[in-house]
């Protein structure tokens, strides 16, 4: 296995870190997008554990977190997708990969922008968990300006497919899906997940799980594992038994 930081450009002059971690044969490639206020270490551990079974993984710093926080104030959902697209063109431009064969692996804010991606990029697996909802409003307004009491009232009720630019790319979604719930999620209520899952209408499979007793960000160590078996048996079933 071999292990390598890389640059992502993202926009002239700007560019986000990334660590490749792959296998020395042609493998699936697994995009790993963090959430709002996280980093990719934390999705560091998974990606290994998930290389060491045969895929070529990539994780990455969304703008505005880890190295560029200093940015944190001004970047829009807009900067954020640009970044997510960059990071799959890397992936999929890296030797081995095989471009018909890519998971993207989303958490919160990075569920959102994952979902957004499967209209732009060809994804074939998706593993979404607690992943956020935005109105379509403001798109290019800084994301922490965005009203979080309005998010909550948008978050714990129906959300209509034909109302939201991340749902209708989830309904038009054909690949497997992974959805992963916290019990005692404070940010994403069962009303958001729920919507989720009615826009998955297309999907080849749909795998919906909760980790029981956790909250949204995975505090516990041992949630974390839970949800990391979650996803461990998930590519290992779907990615791994479709080569």
């Amino acid at each position: 296995m071999r292990s390598a930081l890389i640059q992502i450009a993202v926009e002239p002059g700007q560019a986000v870190l990334g660590t490749l971690a792959a296998p020395a044969t042609t493998m699936p490639g697994v995009l790993f997008v963090h959430g709002w206020g996280g980093s990719q270490a934390r999705d560091l551990d998974r990606a290994r554990e998930i290389a060491a079974l045969g895929c070529t993984c990539l994780t990455f710093d969304l703008r505005g977190h880890a190295g560029t926080v200093a940015q944190r104030d001004l970047v829009s959902r807009g900067h954020n997708l640009q970044d997510v697209l960059a990071a799959y063109d890397a992936l999929v431009a890296q030797p081995g990969v095989d471009r018909g064969a890519i998971a993207v692996v989303g958490s919160s804010y990075g569920g959102y922008l994952s979902a957004l991606l499967t209209a732009l990029r060809p994804v074939r697996w998706l593993s979404l968990r607690v992943p956020a909802l935005y109105r379509d409003s403001d798109w290019d307004a800084p994301k922490r300006s965005l009203d979080r009491a309005d998010l909550a009232l948008y978050r714990g009720a129906p959300v209509a497919v034909e109302g939201n630019r991340a749902l209708a790319a989830a309904s038009a979604f054909a690949g497997d899906v992974l959805l992963v719930e916290s019990e005692h999620d404070h940010l994403i209520p069962h009303a958001a997940i729920a919507s989720w899952m009615a826009a998955f209408r297309c999907a080849r499979s749909l795998t919906y799980r909760v980790v029981s007793g956790a909250d949204h960000a995975l505090s516990d160590d041992a949630h974390r594992r839970d949800y990391t078996g979650l996803l461990v048996r998930w590519v290992t079933e779907m990615v791994l038994g479709a080569r």
